[in-house]
């Protein structure tokens, strides 16, 4: 009975804290507590300052970050999970990590730039990386957990074993200056592209997402979702899809995001009268589905474009489409279900009017509307972000209700800068992964092992391994972070079967994602099935069913990449826009397929279709997704035929 009675947020946090280590921090009281929030802020004045100003070089830049990083990972994270976490003052142990973290790192900033022009280290310079690495592993034990052991197996590959492995992923014998230097010293490790990004994109826009969140963003994105969708059939799952998939590319943490919003979204499409593993499985999938969402993607859009040297609205483009076609399927899945469960929407007295919202909350639009604009006109996205943050304290000014006061202010730059450092100690421990993976060319030895197993050109066979190794390494892993991993290891892979880059890193990203809602670990189901109070395992194969175009799409745009648009030279938007519109088709087809069909003998119900029904509208669903007008005649035909068989047994049987 206890947790039944227990209130929705304080359930969601103890299982968020479960699931997600990133979650579990410390609460201090008196002074230390006003120390540590000291420290936060000064950590997200210094990040605002140095990305405005670009006066730091990339590599001071990234240093001094990793030296504010640790230490508020030290004072915010437990050493051990069942420590009490209320606590007035940190244990030694950590006061000397802080310590160490700031005096090695410090060394580093003032010694880089000598070691940059003679390459030769010296004894302390050994010493010093050394300690960098055990702070480094020792912060992302504590904030990231599974990612800590999995850099772990591949530092060990890198300096250990890998001499030992014969074939053709045999190593060579790297002596301990050679695996500091990389790994330390050079831009390929802890100081390389993981560290960038945690210093520049994401800091910045979890910073600005928390901005958002503490004006009243979120409540804009709850009412104006209802005034959408509130009333149609099953109204408050859809509701759910809208507002998690608008958070969940804001936040870019699928499993906080299934925290936040579950705990009024889940309940209320229980109380609508959805099955329990269908309301938590729901949320799941709409909160996954954000951190390939553009405009924003979770931040994973910017880290996407540094890494292929394009400009950001490429990637968000190329990104809308597969988007747009896992939500559609969603939806769609979810308004079956309403009509099979005969669900009708809420009442319209619990419907805000649309006028009347965005009356109240509309001005909130505004920084978004700043930041994307600015992106179109050929402004950074650091900048736009940037300023768009300082916009959204004025302008939340425009209504009483939404005022941010100073010590909202301060609430939300606390959270944004304690929400940053989970993921930055992330990517950090990542610069360990990669950093191995190129030294000891894993990537490009794994990459023709895929070759000769598959064959080149065949694209298919090749995603099919590389979709199951996005998702395993994306498992328990945050978005931006599994994207990294699965970049350093799978992209090379796709691309040395024939995918282009674009299509490449796409599917990498989405699959990396979906690992959020696959068993076995499938975290944000996880979460989800615990504030739905439902069977997990069931929650987990009810999301991987409603979020089916997640999983199908990415392989018809490895071998046409028409669906990602503008991301190929000499597809015209004509051709992509048949493209898009066959897609839908083909989404709607399959998730019909899954749900079930609205019906002339009970209208407005929804009755289990045939095996033969199901199996020639997934079929056609298929053929529809799959670009290219041979496919999309023998998709009609084959609902056609079902059309015309359907009516000619009715017929038969006497019911026309």
């Amino acid at each position: 009975m206890a947790a039944e009675t227990e209130h929705p947020d304080r359930k969601a946090q103890k299982l968020i804290e479960e699931a997600d280590s990133d979650s579990r921090t410390r609460v201090y009281s008196g002074a230390m507590a006003w120390i540590v929030s000291a420290v936060l802020v000064g950590f997200a004045l210094f990040q605002i300052w140095a990305n405005l100003t670009g006066t730091l070089g990339a590599i001071k830049l990234r240093t001094a970050h990793i030296m504010l990083l640790l230490p508020l990972a030290f004072l915010l994270y437990p050493t051990y999970k069942k420590e009490c976490r209320r606590r007035s003052l940190p244990p030694v142990w950590d006061i000397l990590l802080c310590a160490a973290a700031v005096y090695c790192f410090a060394y580093i900033l003032r010694r880089y730039d000598a070691l940059a022009k003679t390459g030769r280290l010296n004894d302390t310079d050994v010493r010093v990386g050394i300690v960098c690495l055990l702070l480094c592993f020792e912060a992302a034990r504590r904030t990231s957990g599974n990612l800590a052991v999995i850099a772990l197996v591949f530092l060990s590959y890198f300096a250990l074993w890998g001499r030992w492995v014969p074939g053709a992923f045999g190593t060579a014998a790297f002596t301990l200056k050679r695996v500091i230097k990389s790994l330390v010293w050079d831009t390929i490790g802890i100081l390389g592209t993981g560290s960038g990004v945690s210093a520049t994109y994401i800091f910045i826009f979890v910073l600005f997402g928390s901005f958002l969140k503490y004006s009243g963003f979120s409540q804009f994105i709850n009412d104006i979702s209802l005034t959408l969708v509130g009333r149609t059939p099953g109204g408050p799952a859809k509701v759910s899809v809208i507002a998690s998939a608008l958070m969940g590319m804001i936040n870019g943490s699928a499993i906080a995001n299934v925290a936040t919003t579950g705990t009024i979204t889940i309940p209320l499409m229980k109380k609508t009268g959805y099955k329990k593993e269908f309301a938590g499985a729901v949320e799941a999938v709409a909160s996954t589905g954000g951190q390939f969402t553009p405009p924003i993607m979770g931040a994973v859009g910017f880290v996407m474009a540094e890494f292929m040297s394009v400009s950001y609205t490429k990637v968000m483009l190329a990104a809308a489409i597969p988007a747009f076609l896992y939500y559609l399927g969603l939806l769609w899945s979810v308004h079956l279900e309403a009509k099979r469960l005969g669900l009708s929407g809420l009442a319209p007295e619990n419907i805000p009017r649309a006028a009347e919202v965005l009356k109240a909350r509309g001005h909130l639009l505004l920084p978004l509307i700043l930041l994307l604009g600015m992106m179109f006109a050929g402004y950074t996205p650091l900048y736009a972000a940037i300023l768009a943050i300082f916009l959204t304290v004025p302008v939340s000014w425009l209504r009483r209700e939404t005022r941010m006061t100073p010590r909202i202010l301060l609430d939300a730059v606390l959270e944004g800068a304690r929400g940053a450092i989970g993921v930055g100690v992330s990517c950090v421990i990542i610069g360990v992964i990669i950093g191995s993976v190129n030294m000891t060319s894993l990537g490009v030895n794994f990459g023709n092992l895929i070759l000769k197993v598959v064959g080149e050109g065949q694209l298919f066979l090749g995603g099919l391994m590389v979709m199951v190794m996005s998702i395993i390494l994306g498992m328990g892993v945050p978005g931006v972070a599994a994207y990294v991993i699965v970049y350093a290891v799978a992209v090379p892979v796709l691309r040395g079967v024939g995918a282009t880059e674009m299509a490449a890193n796409m599917f990498c990203l989405i699959y990396a994602c979906l690992s959020n809602i696959t068993p076995p670990v499938a975290m944000s189901s996880y979460v989800a099935s615990g504030i739905a109070d439902s069977d997990m395992t069931k929650t987990s194969l009810i999301a991987i069913k409603l979020g089916i175009a997640g999983f199908i799409v990415p392989f018809f745009f490895l071998d046409n990449p028409v669906l990602l648009y503008g991301s190929t030279e000499g597809v015209g938007a004509g051709a992509t826009a048949y493209a898009f519109v066959t897609a839908c088709a083909g989404v709607l087809a399959l998730a019909t397929a899954l749900s079930g069909l609205p019906t002339e003998k009970a209208p407005g119900r929804v009755t289990a279709l045939r095996l033969a029904t199901r199996a020639l509208l997934a079929a056609a669903g298929i053929l529809f997704i799959k670009p290219g007008l041979v496919t999309d005649l023998a998709a009609l035909i084959l609902i056609g035929a079902e059309i015309l068989f359907s009516r000619l047994t009715l017929r038969g049987a006497g019911t026309v």
